[in-house]
């Protein structure tokens, strides 16, 4: 008889200690396409994310990946270790030392910097991360913090929402 094995379900609370890295098991190779289409998407009028030709003009000599899909990607690789369990409260210090150019993959890790019980929902805490984001060649390509609300295990909602199969 096959079993139902339980997958990889997030962190809760507890499960959080300051200086803990969590690392994104995978990277995430930025395209052009991607570049281009959550700009256009996003209203950014800035040529240097969707015009090869004026980008291959600039000091840099080629379009930059927009800083907010970036940011986007990034904080995306981190939600399965940080968020699974929570909602973001806030954003501070979102800095981009180096840029991203299309065809760069992105690899993602999140430290633990702060840890505390939340005064105002006794059933959750908040956790603060710094994450930082890195290119193929290991530079720093965005570091920023986030404050999460996180459920402590035995209050979080159900996770068993998949439905009955029919026999």
């Amino acid at each position: 008889m096959s079993q139902v094995k339980p997958g990889w379900q997030g962190r809760y609370f507890e499960d959080f200690e300051v200086g803990d890295v969590y690392r994104c098991r995978y990277g995430r190779t930025v395209t052009e396409a991607d570049n281009i289409q959550f700009t256009l998407l996003t209203n950014n009028t800035n040529q240097i994310h969707y015009n090869r030709d004026y980008g291959e003009r600039t000091e840099f000599g080629n379009m930059l990946v927009n800083s907010a899909l970036t940011l986007s990607i990034v904080a995306g690789m981190g939600v399965a270790d940080v968020s699974e369990n929570g909602f973001a409260l806030g954003w501070d210090e979102i800095v981009l030392p180096h840029p991203v150019f299309p065809g760069d993959t992105l690899y993602s890790e999140s430290e633990v910097v702060e840890k505390r019980e939340s005064r105002s929902r006794p059933t959750q805490g908040i956790v603060k991360v710094e994450t930082r984001g890195y290119n193929q060649h290991g530079d720093l390509v965005i570091r920023y913090r986030r404050s999460v609300m996180v459920w402590k295990r035995e209050h979080a909602p159900g996770l068993d929402i998949f439905p009955v199969p029919k026999a």
